[in-house]
């Protein structure tokens, strides 16, 4: 019986941490929130608007980069919450659409 317990605990605890925190939000729609709030400036794959960059005079990072998905959950959450930068803040998202945006920004990751 201690060892119907005891195995999937274990297995538990041998699931990764980012396997774990993906499933916070709905990546698909998160995808729409994206169109709707972030795709004018970071672009319809997340690569940036160029041409919106070069008219700001700054960059835009590529939303799959190594840089933008090293930051954890919550540090996506502060910039789309706060701004960054010449980012401004996306007002009007609830919790859960930022946790959707998060997860579906997850999926550009770079191989």
């Amino acid at each position: 019986m201690k060892l119907r317990i005891l195995v999937p605990m274990l297995a538990t605890l041998m699931i990764p941490a980012t396997a774990l925190a993906a499933g916070k939000g709905d990546a698909k729609a998160g995808h729409e929130v994206f169109k709707a709030h972030c795709q004018m400036c970071h672009g319809p794959e997340g690569h940036g608007n160029e041409a919106l960059a070069k008219m700001m005079k700054t960059t835009i990072p590529d939303v799959g980069s190594k840089q933008v998905q090293a930051l954890s959950d919550a540090e996506m959450r502060e910039v789309i919450e706060k701004g960054k930068g010449k980012m401004t803040p996306v007002k009007n998202l609830s919790a859960a659409q930022i946790d959707n945006v998060i997860a579906f920004v997850r999926t550009l990751a770079k191989k």
